[in-house]
């Protein structure tokens, strides 16, 4: 398909302007062939719709009627203050801030905790430098829908993590990704590629930010490539402005006897997917992906998981637990596949709702395929409200009814939030979960000033 008619589709049903992705100066020959491969499969296939499966609980139609500009720069510079505003104090380690989808330098510091064997650039950088192995690592052209393929179309920037063998990051790697609503609709496309060879060791925590007031759209993708024994713990907090949408992907290829553990905090976005597809490709690979969303006010939250076990002995653990408030909606779609060579597969997926509110909605869907014998697997989800009997209790011992309910709501997500690694990391947690519940309608957004 011509970039004409592929042009005319993306105007036609997103209003993009700007057009198809242009040829850029210097770019690898295989970078523009991945940009057109994308654009072509987006054009094909078109956009996704209550009819497609995996989207049938999610409306695309407040998204796809706006006016998005993909790769504008923000009218306003942010300062430190501005970051530090929303990001709160760096967690000791290297911070990388990805600003409208490209990598700021200004923003960025990379002075600490950067010892030998850990390499951290700007994925712009690393292509231009001709990093060996990057070609293979950004993706394998496997689209699962179209703002996948966009992301791929439109991404200009990012961040590039490797890790050498039998490497170890004492510190936590921090990426900010930092979306200033402010002028045009922005349309920002970071994708960040992490690559952990063998042995190697490390924490990276994800932070999903905005500046000011006004409609945005994040459309992100992080490829996480684990080598042989190596291990990664991830986190991905999303607290996003108030009128922004959301759609992130993390894809996982697991290699043998790898670890990875993935929990995700989600708190902000007016529509927000946080997708995750993860394939198990060789011998004794573990993977463990929590998750807690706090939907409230009109919010939506998307948690799609495709869980893929390819290889034999690997072993997966989903617990996804959400706190719907107001008239805020949640949805859980969790897919398990275990395919015919994987022999002694060890899977479970749990997906737990409270509901705050009469008006508060949840749509839940765990699901197990298996195509082999020899397996332990189990799914399951439940719904329901504060135990009134609980309630009961605490107030007869006088508490008050508002303390009352904070407690049973703060049990109910602790074993999500437990798993946070003690320190900043489980405090920037727990600081976003309780200014959230506090207010009811999203993450504390400052003005970006002039």
């Amino acid at each position: 398909m011509t970039s004409q008619v592929a042009e005319r589709t993306w105007q036609h049903n997103v209003h993009l302007s700007g057009g198809a992705p242009a040829e850029r100066p210097g770019e690898p020959a295989w970078l523009s062939a991945a940009r057109r491969s994308a654009f072509d499969w987006l054009s094909q296939h078109g956009f996704p719709t209550r009819k497609d499966e995996d989207w049938r609980y999610f409306d695309l139609a407040p998204v796809l009627g706006l006016a998005f500009s993909p790769n504008r720069e923000p009218s306003i510079e942010p300062r430190a203050a501005d970051l530090g505003a929303v990001a709160g104090p760096s967690l000791g380690g290297p911070r990388l801030v990805v600003l409208n989808g490209r990598y700021s330098p200004l923003l960025s510091d990379v002075t600490l905790g950067l010892g030998d064997g850990l390499h951290v650039a700007s994925l712009a950088g690393e292509i231009r430098d001709g990093g060996p192995g990057l070609a293979q690592r950004w993706g394998d052209g496997a689209y699962s829908h179209a703002f996948d393929a966009l992301n791929a179309a439109l991404a200009v920037d990012g961040v590039y993590i490797e890790l050498a063998p039998q490497t170890t990051a004492d510190a936590a790697i921090e990426i900010v990704y930092l979306t200033v609503a402010a002028g045009d609709l922005p349309l920002v496309s970071p994708r960040s590629v992490i690559f952990a060879q063998a042995g190697s060791r490390a924490t990276i925590v994800e932070t999903h930010l905005g500046l000011g007031h006004g409609h945005s759209l994040t459309n992100s993708h992080t490829r996480v490539v684990l080598a042989a024994g190596a291990h990664v713990e991830h986190y991905r907090f999303q607290a996003e402005g108030p009128e922004a949408s959301h759609l992130s992907v993390v894809e996982v290829h697991a290699g043998e006897a790898s670890r990875f553990a993935s929990r995700t905090l989600a708190v902000g976005g007016l529509r927000a997917r946080h997708e995750v597809r993860a394939r198990l490709v060789a011998p004794s690979a573990e993977l463990r992906l929590d998750g807690l969303y706090l939907p409230a006010g009109e919010q939506c939250h998307d948690n799609p998981v495709l869980v893929e076990h390819l290889a034999p002995g690997c072993t997966s653990r989903q617990l996804y637990k959400g706190i719907v408030k107001d008239a805020g909606h949640g949805i859980f779609n969790g897919h398990v596949i275990v395919g015919a060579a994987a022999v002694g597969t060890e899977a479970h997926q749990t997906n737990k709702t409270l509901l705050l509110s009469d008006r508060a909605e949840v749509d839940t869907r765990p699901r197990l395929e298996i195509f082999t014998d020899e397996v332990a697997a189990t799914h399951g989800a439940a719904v329901g409200q504060l135990d009134q009997d609980a309630l009961f209790y605490l107030r007869s011992r006088g508490i008050p009814d508002r303390d009352a309910q904070a407690m049973l709501v703060a049990g109910f997500a602790a074993d999500v939030l437990d798993g946070f690694a003690p320190g900043p990391v489980r405090g920037l947690a727990d600081r976003l979960v309780g200014s959230h519940l506090e207010a009811g309608s999203g993450a504390y957004q400052p003005e970006v000033k002039r």
